[in-house]
């Protein structure tokens, strides 16, 4: 039996992502972002350094468990 019901569940997420997102909302852009020229519609929406980025971050999560699992 789950301590939180459906509806309550729901209403924390709306809660959380509330203050997540005001937070994000509320950060002033820099000016190097405001001058730079947009990306083309042709552009991958992941690039490769954040491609490396989140295979590096997989990577070193998967060997943290399964240490943790098999030591």
């Amino acid at each position: 039996d789950s301590p939180l019901k459906a509806v309550q569940m729901l209403w924390v997420n709306l809660i959380m992502d509330t203050f997540a997102s005001l937070a994000l909302a509320t950060e002033p852009p820099t000016e190097s972002l405001l001058l730079r020229k947009p990306y083309g519609r042709n552009k991958p929406l992941i690039s490769r350094t954040m491609m490396k980025n989140i295979l590096g971050h997989a990577v070193y999560q998967l060997t943290i468990i399964f240490t943790l699992l098999f030591a």
